[in-house]
């Protein structure tokens, strides 16, 4: 070898692992993210505005227990409550509107199941930053399984529909709002505590989080109470009301949800071969 050819060889760059790399998929998780909530609020809509127009005393059955209106029931096919707007169960639960949301549901499922695993992966991968690691620890995990007991109450509420099983649909229902609200809270709680220091849109992400949640647990709370005014005293429009709360609920959480697009703007989920990053078991 001539030293001219040695000088040649030292100044070459090392081969790029990134030319051996047989990548097979690739999608931003801000498509990811779009596609997985949009799917269910545009089924939701649609599900409204069919069940409304062609499905009207359908979706407008109520359940009260005051002994007049249950006898006016019997005599007139009406319970005697003025009502406006129907629940999300009630709209999900007559055909064939229940066989889009269960597809939407079937749909939104897989990203979000994908999201709370990145969300884990992340936080812990930021462990390194905080002081108090038991706690953020404790705070990772405890995001990641209320945020999969959330999406397997979304399962339970869409396959058993109120009118196939009512108890079990309202205590699975139960549930998503608890486990739902708890989630948001955790997350915020833990979120702050992996960024001491936020960037812009982490700061915007922050904030928003917090809104959706205030929104989310005000809505809770009046869906409560008009609730039990529907249930207990066949209110007007109590119903109406309660089905309203359920909407903003629904859409806040949504929402909440989607800003995993402020926390990951330009990240990427990669089926790849000869990853260099990679570690396969």
């Amino acid at each position: 070898m001539t030293a001219k050819t040695a000088v040649k060889s030292a100044n070459e760059p090392a081969d790029d692992p990134l030319e051996h790399m047989l990548l097979f998929f690739n999608l931003s998780i801000r498509k990811l993210a779009f596609v997985g909530v949009s799917l269910p609020l545009i089924t939701l809509l649609t599900c409204l505005a069919t069940a409304y127009v062609f499905q009207y005393d359908d979706v407008h059955e109520t359940h009260c227990r005051v002994s007049l209106n249950y006898y006016l029931y019997v005599a007139t096919g009406h319970d005697g409550v003025y009502n406006v707007i129907p629940s999300i169960s009630a709209i999900t639960g007559v055909t064939p509107q229940t066989y889009l949301w269960r597809i939407a549901v079937a749909f939104h499922v897989g990203p979000r199941m994908v999201i709370a695993q990145v969300y884990y992966n992340y936080f812990i991968s930021q462990m390194s930053k905080v002081v108090d690691k038991s706690t953020s620890y404790i705070l990772i995990n405890l995001c990641y399984w209320l945020n999969l007991i959330e999406i397997a109450a979304i399962c339970g509420v869409t396959y058993i529909s109120n009118r196939e099983n009512y108890p079990v649909h309202e205590k699975i229902f139960i549930l998503f709002m608890l486990s739902s609200l708890l989630y948001m809270i955790v997350m915020i709680k833990t979120f702050k505590m992996m960024h001491k220091t936020m960037t812009d849109h982490q700061r915007l992400s922050y904030n928003i989080k917090k809104i959706l949640f205030a929104i989310c647990i005000t809505s809770t709370f009046t869906l409560i109470i008009y609730f039990i005014k529907h249930r207990f005293y066949c209110h007007d429009l109590a119903f109406t009301w309660f089905a309203l709360s359920e909407y903003v609920l629904a859409v806040s959480n949504m929402a909440f949800h989607f800003t995993i697009t402020l926390d990951f703007p330009h990240e990427q989920l990669i089926v790849a071969k000869n990853f260099p990053t990679l570690k396969t078991d």
